[in-house]
């Protein structure tokens, strides 16, 4: 079993910024996409962003000019940046690994999560 170490969340003010953290063990990381979900009670897990071996990047619309994947391959280490952070946003985040392009019901392996708190 993959185990994905997850850190970074917390609580922030609107408008603030945090950053999420996601350890995946070697082999895992330069084989499979790796990104972020994210899931509030009762509703659907939503991808927010995905990074491939080769460094292709993609996210959803409700983040795109504010959150930012990056990668740092010497630490099998994938962060997400989140800045300019709005109440809608508080969540679980989730990181995840699977075939590009990460959707869904294509995750091999999740993280068990970390919770961002905006306050307004």
């Amino acid at each position: 079993q993959v185990q994905l170490v997850e850190s970074g969340g917390g609580l922030v003010q609107a408008g603030g910024s945090l950053r999420l953290s996601c350890v995946v063990p070697g082999r895992t990381f330069s084989t499979y996409a790796v990104g972020w979900f994210r899931q509030v009670p009762g509703k659907a897990r939503d991808f927010i962003a995905a990074i491939n071996w080769t460094g292709e990047k993609w996210n959803a619309d409700a983040v795109k000019g504010r959150f930012t994947i990056s990668r740092d391959n010497a630490k099998n280490t994938v962060y997400l940046q989140m800045d300019s952070l709005q109440s809608e946003d508080t969540a679980t985040y989730f990181c995840a690994v699977g075939p590009t392009p990460l959707r869904r019901i294509d995750v091999t392996y999740w993280g068990k999560g970390t919770l961002v708190t905006v306050s307004s």
